[in-house]
This record gives C-alpha cells, structure tokens and sequence, in this order.
C-alpha cells in the first residue's frame, strides 16, 4: 500500500534521569543518547519496515543534524521527494527527558519543520496514495498547518482515508482551534489527557460525547498500560495492553508507533479491535530499544503478539 505521512523530522537528545531537575538543579544522567526522531519520521520507518510504499512531507534545515534526522527514514527505502530544505532554520531537535517510573518532560524547537511551504503540494502528489497520516503538531499553526490542511482536503476529495495522532505538543495548543483541524478525520488518535485537553473535559465519556456531536465517527484512545479505547458512535471497547517478555527502557516514539501500525492494520482489512491490538503490541515492542526509530516493528512481531 501507498501511504503520504505530514509530520517533523527531528533529532531527539535522550536523558534518561532518576528525576526531572527542578529550577536551577544540575544531574546527571543514568545514560544519554542522541537519536533520530519525530512523528513523521517514525510513522514514516515503521509503514515503510512494514513493506509499504512511504512518501514523508517534512522540513530540514542546511545542518548536519538533517543527516541524523533522517538516517532511518533514508536507510527504510522512505520516498524523501517532499522533505523540503530550509536555506535558514535549522533542523529541529527535541530534549527528552525520562525517569524510571515514566515520568516526561520535552523542550521542543520546531524550527524548519514549522515552514513546510503547502506551495510545493499539487493534487497529484496524492495520486494513487491510501492512506494519509497527519501529525497533529502539524496543525498547530504557520506554513505547516497550510501544507496539513491542504494534504487533508486533498484526501477527503479522493475518498483517501485521515488518520490524525495528536501528540502532546499538539495538544497545548489552543483547544478550540485544534478541535476544528481534527474534525476531518476519519481515525483520530490520541491518549487520555490529549483527549480532555482537545475537548476541553474533565472525563472520557463526556469528551467522547462532545467529538459525536461534532461529527467524529472514529476515536482511538492509548491508555498506556490498560492498553487502548477503540470507539465509535456504535460501540465502545477497551483493547487489552499486550505484555511482553522483556523490559521497556524508552517510550519515545511509542505512540507514533501505535499510530502507524493502526493504520497499516486498518487498510490491511483488520477490524477496529484488531487493528488496536496490533498498535498496543507495536507500542510496547518500540518501548524495548532506546530511541524514537530504534526497534524494527516487523509483520512477525505482530502475528506472533496476535496469535
């Protein structure tokens, strides 16, 4: 299959801590690293280790971090006719820092990822494409939300299927605003705070009732180690997390992991349920390696996760 993915390409600067340093204290790590990362760039390696056909709209600057940004996404046969270059900002980098017990936080600098110019996408750049997956910390605002929004209406006119995961940037963005970029899709992604963060509630059911009444028909929602929600105006059912035989040591990624893999599951003619079990799986086997792009999702592992 043929999927168009919208999202950053970064460079993520990992700090694994046994706490998160308060203002103006100094730690040290238990181990640091320095990986490839991003939503896009991690949709994009995990659809194309999967054996589809990958396009990935991104934005990188004139720097030596470009190289690292997209050494997996390159080294995974991804199709880079749409990652533009920007002849001024640099690349984006993302500082994570991560304690045992999962704890997060992330300083986040967007930089030319935030100037993907939706000039250079034409209608036919989604020919033959289907399935588009858009990150929602595309939709936040400037060039890049043009380019997403674009991309968007360009699929509901082909009858291309929307997959949007939010993410936790995207999800501070302004409520209202975001609410309406998400309407569109036919599959929306998203943890439980991003969910009451977008509809602005305090409890799953009444955020689910609210995106019904706005038009949303389909909602995924990754409740970390309970698994997933898949639910639909029909049906509500909570997919049960898949525990693996092995330690978890990085989160990051996992999400847009899950995300990608839903898709693929989805358009391979999964049901919801099974396709959300497939996510919850890939999820979890991402968590094992440290880095965004690290683990190898293969068909394998999820038919041996799903047997």
């Amino acid at each position: 299959m043929n999927f168009y993915v919208i999202g950053d390409v970064t460079v993520d600067h990992l700090y694994h801590l046994d706490h998160i340093p308060r203002p103006g204290e100094e730690v040290a790590p238990i181990r640091s690293n320095m990986q490839p990362g991003g939503a896009g760039g991690t949709m994009s390696v995990t659809l194309a280790r999967l054996g589809h056909r990958v396009i990935l709209a991104a934005r990188v600057g004139k720097d030596p971090f470009a190289e690292v940004a997209l050494k997996l996404v390159r080294e995974a046969g991804v199709d880079l006719r749409a990652v533009q270059v920007d002849p001024d900002l640099l690349t984006s980098t993302i500082t994570v820092m991560q304690t045992p017990d999962g704890q997060r936080a992330m300083i986040s600098a967007g930089a030319a990822n935030r100037l993907l110019d939706a000039a250079q996408l034409k209608r036919h750049d989604l020919d033959q494409v289907d399935g588009l997956l858009v990150s929602a910390y595309s939709l936040i605002g400037g060039a890049q939300r043009e380019f997403a929004t674009k991309a968007i209406g360009l699929a509901k006119k082909a009858a291309i299927p929307v997959f949007i995961d939010m993410g936790a940037g995207a999800s501070s963005d302004p409520a209202s605003r975001l609410l309406e970029s998400v309407l569109s899709a036919d599959y929306l992604l998203l943890n439980q705070r991003e969910l009451l963060a977008l509809t602005e509630t305090d409890n799953i059911s009444e955020a689910l009732l609210r995106l019904q009444d706005r038009g949303v028909e389909r909602v995924v929602i990754k409740v970390g180690a309970m698994g997933s929600i898949v639910w639909t105006p029909q049906e509500t059912e909570l997919v049960e997390a898949v525990n693996l035989d092995a330690d978890l040591v990085d989160s990051t990624g996992s999400g847009d992991t899950f995300s990608a893999v839903f898709a693929h599951a989805v358009l391979s003619g999964k049901t919801l349920r099974q396709a959300a079990r497939a996510a919850n799986a890939a999820g979890a086997i991402s968590a094992t390696a440290v880095g965004a792009q690290s683990r190898a999702i293969t068909a394998q592992d999820l038919l041996a996760h799903l047997s």
